[in-house]
């Protein structure tokens, strides 16, 4: 499986922002909880500017503006809408991200769901895959017992890049709030709780 010790995915900038930000969005309920409607809209722009999938963003994906982001976040509320517990399912997430794709007539994009509560070697697996196929991963994760790791709390965000360290540890490249951190994934997977999130998968 492994084919680099690291591997990084390309990305766009709004401006000075290293993806989107669900701080910018013209609602309160959109700044609190539309975490999951930006994940769906930089994977959209990922798709077009990175595998050629046009239909996937109307605006000029290499050139954005961040109104142009905004308004195309509040299109996608449509889909992935903020509830009072948010998007806390992953299927709801899938549902609402198909939805769009059949909206904008777009094929050949299967998703699917890798849950939460599997073995942490298996995700590991799952989530190195799908990077080293150039895909980035939107993940959601719901309460965690690190407290460094308030915010992820019940927050959806993209996974894009991986490095496996000397002492075989992996760690993944998160993307949220206009920035990204390293993070080490054994311990961003074991959250502490019964309730949990996962990774969503994309297979072009």
């Amino acid at each position: 499986m492994e084919k680099h010790r690291e591997k990084e995915l390309e990305y766009f900038r709004i401006g000075y922002s290293y993806g989107g930000n669900q701080y910018w969005f013209r609602s309160y309920m959109m700044r609190l909880g539309g975490c999951g409607a930006e994940t769906a809209c930089d994977l959209s722009i990922y798709l077009k500017l990175y595998k050629g999938i046009d239909k996937a963003y109307d605006g000029d994906a290499s050139h954005i503006k961040r109104p142009e982001y905004v308004d195309f976040a509040h299109r996608m509320k449509k889909y992935l809408w903020p509830r009072l517990t948010g998007i806390d399912k992953t299927d709801t997430w899938i549902d609402g991200y198909n939805k769009y794709l059949n909206d904008r007539d777009i094929d050949g994009i299967e998703i699917s769901s890798f849950p939460g509560n599997k073995p942490y070697d298996e995700a590991a697996y799952v989530l190195i895959d799908q990077i080293e196929r150039g895909l980035p991963i939107p993940t959601l994760t719901l309460r965690h017992k690190n407290k460094e790791l308030t915010d992820y709390n019940w927050h959806w965000y993209i996974i894009n890049g991986y490095r496996i360290e000397e002492d075989n540890k992996l760690m993944v490249k998160a993307v949220t709030y206009s920035e990204y951190e390293w993070l080490d994934f054994q311990e961003l997977w074991d959250t502490g709780y019964d309730n949990k999130g996962g990774l969503i998968l994309i297979d072009l």
